[in-house]
């Protein structure tokens, strides 16, 4: 599992007081960079070989200003070409928001899915759930 703790700010709330539903998604790609390090370890977008195929955000529970927020990161399927990242985004011990993202190994020259090494595999499975 990867863990990230951040503090939400001010503007991220709406006009009801609760955290805007919009930067979920937001949160969660950003919680998702030591897994893209485990395929492009200096982030070089000119080495880029990922694509985001899909992604599905459930929200929990309302989520508040003022209190430190946690995403919890874990990879959920492994297959050939692509793989399922699961994250949970939690506030005062509640989960309040699930999502999973399905990230594609992809070889952008070819313009098509690509093995995923097996190296990066085991990686990978450190990190099931």
């Amino acid at each position: 599992m990867f863990s990230e703790k951040f503090s939400p700010r001010f503007s991220d709330t709406d006009a009801l007081g609760h955290i805007n539903n919009t930067l979920v998604p937001i949160w969660f790609e950003g919680a998702r960079k030591p897994v893209f390090e485990l395929f492009v370890p200096d982030l070089d977008p000119n080495k880029w070989n990922l694509i985001l195929a899909n992604i599905e955000v459930a929200f929990k529970a309302q989520m508040y200003f003022g209190f430190d927020m946690e995403v919890k990161t874990f990879i959920s399927h492994i297959g050939n070409s692509s793989f399922k990242v699961y994250q949970e985004l939690w506030q005062q011990e509640k989960c309040c928001a699930t999502g999973t993202a399905t990230m594609v190994h992809f070889d952008y020259q070819a313009q098509k899915p690509t093995v995923i090494p097996e190296q990066i595999k085991q990686m990978l499975t450190a990190h099931i759930r």
